[in-house]
């Protein structure tokens, strides 16, 4: 019976997720004939010029699986037309023949998918770990001239470094992120405090402290620098159907809104991927009316909040930029497939 009733739940949630691309494109009220790309756009901006749901912007291009994960990239002085002559619209790129010199000569850096100051830090320093990831990092066991504290210019010692990377992030363990519902723990935050270049191979390994937030003490541990992601991502909705919820808002705060980064309990062992769209529920009030003397409650049903685009995925947890919202996106929101 369990079977069963597992294989109907899959089934339906499937056809949830999948129904959004059978329905018609509905394009943006006052959606432009055409669109010249400017410097500062973004893949988002435009899609939202044209589309009333900006995370159909590869239905709108008539792409492929392949032609999302690999997009073509889109550059200031490019001209994007929407293309009305058959049943369903779609954009072209066209090549601008006008002399001027910044259409004839593109800029060489495409646009991004989202606004990249807002995310640039969470791409290389904010990371989640799992206790395999914690217990294999090399920790701080000494400082120079056995300080207590060290800083930028001084010399750290750790437990044997095996990894060929000579520029590090140094990073302290956390809180425990807990999934709101089974209250397991996804994950530990890594808090950025600095950089350090290895300097000595052994037991211990050496290295020099580049630049530091905090003050560095023992136990802190060092992670390989990661190559910055480029965010050129098509946004879409994920294939099947994922239900999350949000777990953090950065800075610590329990509320946040358009541009806001936010951590939700759901990754990569979900299906999450980066450039995915989720829609963030607004809760339904619970409300009471008295009729003929009796109090009957009521609970309202959720509604559409506003968009978040997951732009880093880890194993069980996610970041996401809120794109657009009517409300506050609080903790504990559940965020879905649109």
């Amino acid at each position: 019976m369990r079977r069963i009733i597992s294989a109907l739940l899959i089934s339906i949630s499937s056809t949830l997720a999948l129904a959004q691309g059978t329905q018609p494109l509905e394009l943006a009220a006052g959606a432009p004939d055409r669109h010249v790309v400017t410097a500062g756009d973004t893949l988002w901006s435009i899609a939202a010029k044209f589309l009333k749901d900006p995370y159909r912007w590869g239905e709108l291009w008539k792409l492929n699986a392949e032609e999302i994960k690999n997009p073509q990239r889109i550059y200031p002085g490019q001209v994007i037309v929407l293309d009305k002559s058959s049943s369903q619209p779609r954009l072209k790129l066209v090549t601008i023949t006008e002399p001027r010199r910044e259409y004839i000569e593109p800029l060489k850096k495409g646009i991004p998918s989202i606004p990249p100051q807002e995310i640039e830090p969470f791409l290389s320093e904010p990371r989640v770990l799992d206790e395999t990831g914690l217990d294999a990092a090399p920790r701080v066991v000494a400082l120079q001239n056995d300080r207590v504290i060290a800083g930028a210019g001084d010399t750290v010692y750790t437990t044997e470094v095996t990894a060929q990377h000579k520029v590090w992030q140094l990073f302290r363990t956390g809180k425990a992120l807990l999934d709101p519902d089974t209250k397991e723990t996804l994950g530990h935050e890594a808090l950025f405090i600095g950089t350090a270049r290895l300097t000595k191979e052994g037991v211990p390994s050496s290295f020099l402290v580049l630049t530091s937030k905090q003050e560095i003490a023992r136990d802190d541990r060092l992670l390989s620098a990661p190559r910055q992601d480029v965010v050129n991502y098509i946004p879409r909705a994920p294939e099947k159907m994922i239900k999350a919820k949000v777990l953090a808002i950065y800075a610590g705060v329990n509320f946040g809104g358009p541009q806001s980064v936010v951590t939700l309990n759901r990754g990569k062992a979900d299906g999450l991927e980066p450039g995915h769209v989720l829609a963030a529920d607004l809760a339904g009030a619970k409300v009471s009316n008295r009729y003929k003397g009796e109090k009957t409650n009521y609970q309202l049903p959720d509604a559409r909040n506003g968009l978040l685009f997951v732009f880093r995925v880890f194993d069980r947890v996610s970041y996401a930029l809120i794109m657009n919202a009517t409300h506050p996106v609080v903790v504990g929101d559940t965020v879905r497939t649109p």
